[in-house]
């Protein structure tokens, strides 16, 4: 038996787009739950202190227990589609993240910048979207990609709670696999699809950079 036949590759690459779906709806939902909680932390003073200490022991409280913690609890608290639970877990888990990321974009960004932006009658929030996050996403791109590359491998913990993701397919197609060749070729295959997603998205990363850096 051919491990890889059309068959097997099919439903492995059926778990791959699911892997997809996942991480990419993951990672948009972090990054702008992850600016809010940036936004709450670094801003919210005087009588709002309150939320950025919420906001604090929000991301404390992710960034310092496994993801796969947390994909266990959710999974087996709420109730519904397994891929929308999914989501949801990588969601709340790495959007603490990505709100340390952004928080670190939006301190990097002068000063004066605000000044300028309120001097021409800019309020809080119209100075954030048109002056501050853009300059702040500017310089947060690498970590970012580099979280989405994390994103993208962790996945493979869904395979815990038999999501129907890349690697929990693979799993079950190594159950037909016949000596240690055939094991040995189908994580060969493994490797290479994580290998090649993420590689190319560093390669999208660094031609980033280099446009960045000639403007």
């Amino acid at each position: 038996m051919d491990i890889l036949s059309p068959t097997n590759l099919a439903f492995m690459m059926q778990g791959f787009w699911t892997t997809i779906l996942i991480s990419a709806a993951s990672i948009v939902l972090s990054v702008i739950l992850g600016t809010v909680l940036a936004m709450v932390k670094s801003y919210c003073t005087g009588r709002l202190k309150w939320l950025s200490a919420l906001a604090t022991a929000y991301i404390e409280l992710f960034r310092c227990t496994p993801n796969l913690l947390w994909i266990l609890i959710i999974r087996f608290t709420v109730q519904g589609d397994a891929t929308l639970i999914s989501i949801l877990a990588f969601t709340v888990f790495t959007s603490a993240v990505m709100a340390e990321i952004v928080r670190g974009g939006l301190n990097a960004v002068p000063k004066g910048q605000f000044e300028a932006a309120h001097s021409q009658g800019f309020g809080f929030f119209a100075t954030m979207r048109l002056v501050v996050l853009p300059q702040a996403f500017k310089m947060i791109v690498p970590a970012l990609f580099s979280q989405c590359t994390t994103v993208i491998k962790d996945t493979s913990f869904l395979k815990a709670i038999d999501v129907h993701e890349f690697m929990r397919n693979s799993s079950v197609v190594m159950g037909s696999a016949r000596g240690i060749e055939q094991i040995l070729v189908l994580y060969g295959f493994i490797l290479l699809t994580y290998f090649i997603l993420n590689f190319a998205i560093s390669l999208a990363v660094r031609s980033y950079q280099k446009r960045a850096v000639a403007v």
